[in-house]
């Protein structure tokens, strides 16, 4: 399971020219599953990403959590971050997670995102999103389980 996460000042998702959800201060997870993950490799990014110490303490040092801050939670489901782009021109999406369990595995990683945090924001797994962002920084960690 991979995770790109972005520190923001705000982000949303639209579909359809709704939008599906937004945050303000806080992260925005893309999120890629891959085709061995499971629910241990779940928790285990999960709690990463929550505790992970990227915003500002009063000194100006990254030494505070998304939890520390109260900040929200924006998850976007991304398969291309599975992609494997080590040979040719195209990439190849061999490690990527069935459609069935990447979903399955995206929505119980937000069911315990939500009884983890107060502030977690979706977008629509499969579904063709616009993702805007303000970047804060840039501060922008790979992070995997």
């Amino acid at each position: 399971m991979k995770a790109l996460i972005q520190r923001v000042s705000e982000a949303s998702v639209t579909v359809d020219s709704e939008v599906t959800g937004a945050i303000n201060q806080g992260l925005l997870v893309l999120l890629g599953v891959e085709k061995d993950d499971d629910e241990h490799r779940l928790e285990k990014l999960l709690q990463k990403i929550l505790k992970y110490r990227i915003f500002s303490d009063d000194n100006g040092k990254m030494n505070l959590s998304l939890q520390d801050i109260n900040g929200g939670l924006l998850v976007v489901s991304q398969f291309t971050l599975v992609a494997d782009t080590g040979k040719g021109l195209r990439p190849s999406f061999t490690r990527g997670a069935s459609p069935e369990l990447g979903k399955q595995l995206y929505l119980d990683f937000v069911t315990r995102a939500r009884e983890l945090h107060d502030q977690v924001e979706t977008g629509v797994f499969g579904a063709d999103m616009k993702v805007s962002l303000l970047n804060d920084g840039p501060v922008t960690f790979w992070l995997e389980a």
